[in-house]
C-alpha cells in the first residue's frame, strides 16, 4: 500500500482527492469556511496522521473513483444517460472515505456527515456508494441499508440505486438500445420487486444485499457494512440512528454510516445536534479520527447579503453550474425577495443558513438578530419587570425578567424549571434534549413529579432583592399556588386589582390576560398588545434576548392564533412543542412597554417656612 505525504507529492494527477483539498484551501474552488476546514484537515492529516496509525492510500481512493464512471450512469436530470463522473465535491468525499485507512487496511472512517444545499446530488452519491460497497469493494456478504424517518424517505436514495442498477453501462451509445447491458441484465445484481416497488438489491456472487428500511422496521441480526441515511433533518428522534451507529461500531472489518442532509431548521433537533458535532470535527474542535464531515454552507459574513451576492452561492451549492443550473437558484432567489416565508426556507435549504423554520412565528432571521448575552450584574440599577407562566404538569415553568436601560433598550433573560421525574421520557416525547439542557445549566430540574413552587418563589425573591422590580405579570391560572409558595417562604406579595384599591406590601402582582380579547386599551395587560410590542421591539432591534437553546426552542415551537381584527395570542394546543418561554417573554416586554408602567415619580417634599 503506497503512502503519500507532503514530501513526496511531486504530482497530484493520481490523487484528485488531495488536489481538490489544495484547490479549495488555495482559493481556486469557492468554498465556505466549514468545507475549507475539512480540506485543511485532510492536508494536515497527510503530514501527521501516520503517528496515529492512519495511512493515506490514493490507489484505494482511485479504485472507488473509477467505479462510478465505469459502471454507473446518471439516471435523472440534464445529464441522464451520461457516465457518472463524480462531481468535484464528490471526488473529495469518495476519495476521503475509501482512501484513508487504518494500518490494518480497514477503512479509517466509520461515520460521515454530508451537508449541502438542495440539488447537489447527495442522494445519487450515497446510492452509488451503497452499490460499490455491496458488491464491488470485495466484501463478502455485505449488508447495505438505506434508512429514513419513513418509508418514502428511506426509498429516495434506494430508488436512485435501483435506477443505476437498471441503467445501461456507460459508453454504449453505439449499440442498439436492446443490446445495451446493465448490472441487472448481466446478472451481476438481482432486484427483488417490480419497478418502483423494488425493495432489495442482491449481489449473488458475493452473497450481498442492499435494502431500504423505514424508521422502526427491524430485521433479524443485522451486520451492516454500510448504513445510508439521507434527509437526517426529518428524523424526529436519534434512536434509530444511534442503534445503527452502534451496529457499525461492532463490525470487525470495513463498515460505514453516511448521514446526508440539508442544513436543519432549528426545530429539527436531531439534525441540528449531529450537524453541530460534525462541524466541530471538521474544525478540529473535536478529535475523532473515525468521523468525516463535509459541510457546504455560506459563511456567517455572507448571510445578510446572500441574495445579492452570487459569488458566495457555490459555498453552499458545490454543484452549481455543473449539474445544478445557475438559473434554478436565481429563480428561487427572485421569489424569495418577494415572499418572506419563502425567503427563510431558501436561505436554509439552498444556502445553509441555519435559521429557516418556514413557519416560525416571526421572521426567524429577525429573531436571531436580537439573541445575545444578558448579564444580570450589568443590569443592576435598571428598572425591570417580571413575568411568570407556571406549569400545570408537563409544561415548563418559565420566569422572564425584562430590564430597561437609560436608552430605553430592553434586555430579557428567562429562567426555566421542569421536574426530574420522567425527564428522559418527556425528552423523547417532545423531541427536546432536556437532559442536556439541564446539564448545561439552561434548565433546572427539581425533584418530584410536580414542580414545587417554592423553588420559583425563592428565585423571584432573590431577583427582587437584587434588582429594581416594578411588578410581576402573571397568568391567572395557578397563581394561587405561587402566592401560597411565597407565603411559605416568608416573601410578601400582593395582587393588584385597580388603582382605586390601596396598595399592599411586597411584590406587586399584575394579571396578564392570555386570550385574543383586548379590553380597556392600555389599561390592562393583554397578549395581543404584548405580542405586538415584542414584535416591534424585535424588528427595530431595540430588545436583547438572552441566548438560550430552551428559549430558541420555545420560539421555534410557537404558533400564534389571530381573530378577525388581527389580535393574536400564543396557542399552546396548536404549537409544535413547549412555548412557555415565548409566553413569558411577550408578557415581560408588554409590561415594560405598557403605559401603565411609567417611571416612578421622584419623591415630593413639603416646604415649611420658619418665621
Amino acid at each position: 500500500m503506497r503512502r503519500t505525504n507532503s514530501s513526496n507529492q511531486s504530482s497530484l494527477s493520481d490523487d484528485p482527492t488531495t488536489q481538490y483539498a489544495l484547490d479549495v484551501v488555495e482559493g481556486r474552488i469557492v468554498a465556505g469556511e466549514l468545507a475549507i476546514a475539512a480540506c485543511n484537515r485532510h492536508l494536515r492529516d497527510l503530514r501527521t496522521a501516520s503517528a496515529r496509525g492512519l495511512v493515506w492510500a490514493p490507489e484505494r481512493a482511485a479504485h472507488a473513483l473509477e467505479f462510478f464512471p465505469s459502471v454507473l450512469s446518471i439516471t435523472a436530470g440534464a445529464k441522464a444517460g451520461e457516465p457518472f463522473h463524480p462531481l468535484p465535491w464528490h471526488v473529495f468525499v469518495i476519495g476521503s472515505l475509501f482512501g484513508w485507512r487504518k494500518t490494518s487496511g480497514r477503512l479509517r472512517f466509520r461515520s460521515a456527515w454530508l451537508e449541502t444545499g438542495k440539488g447537489q446530488a447527495k442522494s445519487p452519491l450515497m446510492a452509488a456508494i451503497g452499490l460499490y460497497m455491496m458488491g464491488f469493494l470485495g466484501i463478502p456478504r455485505s449488508e447495505i441499508y438505506s434508512i429514513g424517518q419513513d418509508r418514502a424517505t428511506a426509498n429516495v436514495l434506494f430508488k436512485d440505486a435501483t435506477s443505476m442498477a437498471r441503467a445501461p453501462f456507460p459508453d454504449q451509445d453505439d449499440l442498439p438500445e436492446e443490446q445495451r447491458q446493465t448490472l441487472v441484465t448481466l446478472g451481476q445484481v438481482v432486484l427483488r420487486g417490480e419497478a418502483d416497488n423494488a425493495w432489495k438489491i442482491e449481489h449473488p456472487s458475493s452473497g450481498s444485499k442492499f435494502q431500504s428500511l423505514a424508521n422502526g422496521e427491524a430485521i433479524s441480526g443485522p451486520r451492516p457494512t454500510a448504513v445510508l441515511a439521507d434527509e437526517i433533518h426529518e428524523f424526529k428522534s436519534n434512536a434509530a440512528i444511534e442503534t445503527w451507529r452502534r451496529a457499525i461500531a461492532k463490525m470487525p472489518g470495513d463498515a460505514l454510516m453516511i448521514l446526508g442532509t440539508n442544513t436543519p431548521a432549528t426545530t429539527q433537533i436531531v439534525g441540528t445536534d449531529y450537524s453541530e458535532f460534525y462541524q466541530k470535527v471538521a474544525k478540529g474542535e473535536i478529535v475523532d479520527d473515525e468521523a468525516f464531515a463535509f459541510i457546504a454552507r455560506v459563511d456567517k459574513a455572507d448571510r445578510e447579503t446572500v441574495f445579492d451576492n452570487p459569488a458566495c452561492w457555490q459555498k453552499a451549492l458545490p454543484a452549481l453550474g455543473i449539474t445544478f443550473p445557475v438559473e434554478n437558484i436565481r429563480g428561487e432567489v427572485n421569489t424569495a425577495r418577494v415572499l418572506l416565508s419563502t425567503a427563510m426556507s431558501v436561505k436554509r435549504l439552498y444556502f445553509g443558513i441555519p435559521l429557516g423554520s418556514t413557519d416560525f412565528w416571526i421572521a426567524e432571521e429577525a429573531w436571531a438578530s436580537v439573541q445575545g448575552s444578558v448579564d444580570e450584574e450589568d443590569m443592576k440599577g435598571n428598572r425591570c419587570w417580571l413575568s411568570l407562566d407556571l406549569s400545570k404538569k408537563n409544561d415548563l415553568t418559565a420566569l422572564s425578567v425584562c430590564w430597561i436601560d437609560d436608552q430605553r433598550q430592553l434586555h430579557v433573560k428567562t429562567f426555566y424549571w421542569t421536574t426530574q421525574s420522567g425527564l428522559a421520557d418527556r425528552a423523547k416525547a417532545d423531541h427536546a434534549p432536556y437532559e442536556q439542557w439541564v446539564a448545561d445549566g439552561f434548565l433546572t430540574a427539581v425533584p418530584g413529579a410536580v414542580i414545587d413552587k417554592t423553588y420559583v418563589a425563592a428565585e423571584v425573591q432573590r431577583i427582587c432583592a437584587e434588582h429594581d422590580v416594578e411588578f410581576l405579570a402573571f397568568d391567572p391560572a395557578g397563581m394561587a399556588d405561587f402566592i401560597a409558595a411565597c407565603e411559605q417562604i416568608g416573601f410578601p406579595v400582593w395582587r393588584y386589582k385597580s388603582p382605586d384599591e390601596p396598595e399592599g406590601k411586597g411584590l406587586k402582582l399584575v394579571s396578564h390576560a392570555q386570550g385574543k380579547l383586548v379590553r380597556f386599551e392600555d389599561k390592562q395587560l393583554t397578549m395581543p398588545r404584548s405580542i405586538e410590542r415584542l414584535e416591534d421591539r424585535i424588528l427595530t432591534r431595540t430588545v436583547a434576548i438572552d441566548s438560550s437553546p430552551v428559549t430558541y426552542s420555545c420560539a421555534a415551537n410557537a404558533h400564534t392564533e389571530a381573530d378577525g381584527q388581527g389580535n393574536r395570542m400564543f396557542d399552546k394546543n396548536r404549537s409544535r412543542g413547549r412555548i412557555d418561554g415565548m409566553v413569558t417573554i411577550a408578557m415581560a416586554v408588554g409590561a415594560a412597554d405598557n403605559e401603565m408602567s411609567p417611571p416612578k415619580p421622584p419623591p415630593s417634599y413639603r416646604m415649611f417656612v420658619l418665621g
